[in-house]
């Protein structure tokens, strides 16, 4: 195996091809299926379930690190999640479209968590250890770059056709065979940049099943375990329930206790004030780690992620008439989130560390992943029966149990520090 001198070629593209999925599915499903009249309750529970992949993801991924190459996975998934998008914007004008349309993005869920787990292994195995600390940033940020361009740009795309068309579903229908043909530019381009830096696995010697159960048993056997996956499944209580609600709020009507915005104004401020404040966030949260190591900014960067949501309790009392108090609050939330979910993710890149790195991560982000779905299932519910303003607090107040956990974490400081 070699590493790769060339990272600034395939490493933005390959995880914007992470992150345009995920947005999709999970962000801006919410949207759209808002904006076709589905309610909060089962935006929160079928949404919510879309999860599950990256949930169980850890059960398929051994196969990834046994079978063919991860740089065929991952462009065999990205394929399939072309086409998945395509489908659900064939799907939409349909009577059932909710029914069909949850149902493919299923498969596209499937194989995004599959892409996943075969860019994050290939990402470790092409680059050395100094090289993914600095790239962690780039990395990331890109990924959340992507999430934006479909919080952003697509949305904002969607809300164009609707007042172009006045038919919201002929609007999102549009909207998703666009999101179809991007996804098959990027795969094309991934092809041809990403580099051949592993054979495929052929040792016909080893036994799946062995290979399994050595990596579950390991991956549990680790320092601090308990301690650990508490922190994986709670450091997002907070945020899980806050993105499946947080666009119903920005869409209902203020007679609603929503902010009363259009599906295309919603575009613009994610678009552009939280486009620049996540790259900027994110940028400078690798570039912290690098230079200090991941113990000078654990509590900082925590502390930063989730502090902004003090401006959402804010909104929803308040209800102010100017849009501007919605792009700080935007600002200081995207900009908190680039800048603090680096030290989350170098922290899993930690708990991955050994032998079965790729297979380790995958089960780590699983976890996390759960720790998303579960309580996003019941954000519909307890958005309805508090109210935004109360359910704002109430997220807010769910996040201290990961920091208390956080305090508790035994990991080097300097991990993640750039060496001379």
């Amino acid at each position: 195996m070699k590493t790769d001198n060339r990272p600034w070629y395939w490493i933005p593209f390959l995880n914007f091809a992470s992150g345009l999925p995920y947005a999709i599915i999970i962000s801006v499903s919410v949207i759209m299926y808002k904006s076709l009249g589905i309610n909060n309750e089962d935006i929160g529970i079928y949404t919510s379930l879309l999860y599950l992949p990256w949930v169980i993801k850890p059960l398929w991924s051994p196969f990834i690190d046994l079978y063919s190459t991860k740089r065929k996975w991952f462009l065999a998934m990205q394929l399939v999640i072309s086409i998945a998008f395509l489908l659900v914007g064939l799907t939409l004008p349909m009577n059932n479209f909710f029914v069909i349309s949850l149902a493919v993005f299923w498969i596209a869920a499937f194989a995004s968590a599959s892409n996943d787990v075969a860019s994050d292994g290939f990402y470790m195995l092409a680059l050395e250890k100094e090289q993914q600390s600095f790239f962690l940033g780039i990395r990331s940020t890109f990924y959340r770059l992507s999430m934006l361009t479909g919080n952003g740009l697509i949305v904002f795309i969607a809300g164009f056709l609707e007042q172009e068309y006045g038919d919201k579903q002929k609007a999102w229908s549009y909207t998703m065979i666009i999101v179809g043909l991007i996804m098959s530019i990027i795969t094309l381009y991934n092809y041809f940049s990403t580099p051949k830096v592993e054979a495929k696995n052929t040792d016909t010697a080893i036994t799946p099943k062995v290979n399994f159960g050595a990596v579950f048993s390991s991956f549990f056997q680790k320092k601090q375990i308990g301690i650990v996956l508490a922190f994986i499944l709670l450091f997002r209580l907070g945020e899980s329930q806050l993105l499946k609600m947080l666009t119903p709020f920005l869409l209902d009507e203020k007679g609603l206790g929503g902010m009363g915005l259009t599906t295309q104004q919603i575009g613009i401020v994610y678009g552009t004030v939280g486009l620049i404040s996540l790259t900027i966030g994110g940028i400078i949260g690798g570039i912290a780690i690098s230079r200090d190591g991941l113990g000078k900014w654990m509590l900082p960067m925590i502390l930063t992620m989730h502090l902004p949501i003090i401006g959402f309790i804010l909104l929803a009392h308040f209800h102010p008439v100017s849009i501007y108090f919605i792009y700080i609050t935007v600002i200081a939330e995207q900009f908190g989130y680039g800048f603090g979910f680096a030290a989350f993710m170098m922290y899993l890149i930690y708990v991955a560390e050994g032998e079965s790195k790729t297979s380790h991560y995958s089960i780590a982000t699983g976890f996390m992943a759960l720790g998303m779905m579960l309580p996003g299932m019941l954000s519909g519910f307890i958005q309805e029966y508090l109210g935004y303003v109360n359910f704002f607090i109430w997220v807010f107040l769910a996040t201290i149990p990961g920091l208390i956990l956080s305090r508790f974490l035994i990991y080097p400081a300097a991990f993640g520090k750039k060496t001379d």
